[in-house]
C-alpha cells in the first residue's frame, strides 16, 4: 500500500515544561528492513513520556517524537529475510491487518516504524483500547512482580502509589500471587478503587503517617517488598517500613529522581535495592515474547482489570493537559491516560 510522505506526532523541539509539547508535522518513517510499520490507533500516556519532556532521560536529537506505547494495526512487515526466516519473528503470526499493541520510544504519532520483537499480537478478546492501556505497565508490573522482586505466597508488599496504572496492576498481580497488598495514596476515592483492585489495605498519606501506619500493619516487623514509583518524596521512608532482609525496587521518579545513597545504608537491615527498567526484561526477543504472552493471556483470560480514566485528544492542547493532569501530586487520576490518535 501507499503511504503519505507526512504525519502527525506530538513532539518536542527542546526540553522543558508542558509548554514544549506540540503536534507537529513531520515526515513518515523511513524504511527499516527490520521493522514493523504501524497505523497508530491509541496512545498511552506515562510518566516516561514526562522525564523525556523534561531532559531527565537523554534525547539523541530534536525534534523528538514522544510516547512509549501504542495499539493500532500492522500496515507493513518487516522486509529483511533474516528476520522472516526467524522462529521467533514467525512464533509472532504478524500479518498485514494484525491488531497489536507496541512498546518503542516515539509511538505518539499517526504511524510507527517499531522492531518486531517490540511489538505484540492482541488476543481477538483484548481491543485496541484496552491494549494501549495495558503494554508499557503492565509489562512492567509483570516483569517485576516476577523478576525485581518474586512476589510469594505471604509476602506482605508495599505499592507506591497504588491508584495509578502501575499501582492497580502491580496490586492485583501481588495479590494474585498470594500476597498480603499495602498500598499508599491520596484520597478516599481512589482508596476505594485500590480494595477493588486487590489491595488489602490502603494508607491516605495525605492524612496518616504511612511509616507508622505500615509497621503497624505488620506488627513492627515491614514489609518483604516496597515498589516504589513516587521516588523522591517517599524513598528514605521506605528503609524505616521495610523489615531486615527486604527489597526496595524503586519504579520510577513521579516525584523527582531519587538522590543519591551511600551502598552502607543497605547494611542497616541487609537490603536489595534495584532500579530496574522494564526494557532490561524485554531486552530478547524470548523475553519480549513471553511476558507479552503472559500480560495479554491474563487480560484476554479477565485475570487482570485495566482501568482507563481518561481519552485526551490528539492535539498540541489535548497533549499539554494529558501530562499536566498526570504529573499533578494528588490528583484526579485513577488508573491510564490515553489518547485518541485515529479512527480504527
Amino acid at each position: 500500500m501507499s503511504f503519505p510522505e507526512t504525519m502527525k506526532a506530538i513532539a518536542i523541539d527542546r526540553t522543558g515544561d508542558v509548554d514544549v509539547l506540540e503536534v507537529k508535522t513531520i515526515p513518515f518513517p523511513a524504511h527499516v528492513p527490520g521493522n514493523v510499520v504501524i497505523k497508530v490507533v491509541y496512545g498511552g500516556i506515562n510518566f516516561i513520556d514526562t522525564y523525556y519532556r523534561k531532559g531527565l532521560y537523554p534525547i539523541k536529537s530534536f525534534p523528538q517524537v514522544l510516547g512509549m506505547e501504542a495499539s493500532g494495526t500492522v500496515v507493513a512487515l518487516p522486509t529483511d529475510e533474516s528476520v522472516l526466516a526467524s522462529a521467533e519473528y514467525q512464533k509472532r503470526g504478524l500479518q498485514v491487518g494484525s491488531k497489536v499493541a507496541v512498546n518503542f520510544l516515539g509511538v505518539h504519532s499517526e504511524y510507527a516504524s517499531v522492531p518486531w520483537s517490540k511489538v505484540f499480537p492482541l488476543p481477538a478478546s483484548v481491543s485496541l483500547h484496552t491494549a494501549a492501556a495495558a503494554t508499557l505497565q503492565g509489562l512492567t508490573a509483570v516483569s517485576f512482580v516476577e523478576e525485581a522482586y518474586a512476589v510469594k505466597p505471604g509476602d506482605a508488599v508495599l505499592i507506591h502509589t497504588v491508584a495509578g496504572g502501575f499501582g492497580l496492576l502491580a496490586a492485583q498481580l501481588a495479590k494474585r500471587a498470594g500476597a498480603t497488598v499495602i498500598g499508599t495514596t491520596s484520597t478516599p476515592e481512589k482508596a476505594a478503587v485500590a480494595r477493588a483492585h486487590g489491595a488489602d489495605h490502603v494508607v491516605l498519606y495525605t492524612e496518616e503517617d504511612v511509616v507508622k501506619r505500615v509497621l503497624e500493619l505488620t506488627g513492627g516487623a515491614g514489609v518483604h517488598v516496597v515498589y516504589d514509583g513516587v521516588g523522591k518524596d517517599t524513598f528514605m521512608d521506605n528503609f524505616k517500613l521495610v523489615r531486615r532482609k527486604g527489597t526496595l525496587v524503586s519504579v520510577g521518579n513521579a516525584s523527582g529522581a531519587v538522590e543519591p545513597i551511600a551502598p552502607l545504608k543497605l547494611v542497616e537491615k541487609n537490603l536489595a535495592l534495584l532500579r530496574p527498567t522494564m526494557a532490561n526484561y524485554i531486552y530478547t526477543p524470548e523475553e519480549a515474547r513471553y511476558y507479552g504472552e503472559k500480560l495479554f493471556g491474563y487480560i484476554s483470560k479477565g485475570e487482570l482489570k485495566i482501568t482507563i480514566h481518561k481519552e485526551y485528544p490528539f492535539t498540541t492542547e489535548g497533549a499539554r493537559q494529558a501530562q499536566s493532569d498526570l504529573a499533578t501530586k494528588g490528583g484526579s487520576t485513577i488508573g491510564k491516560l490515553l489518547y485518541k490518535i485515529s479512527d480504527e
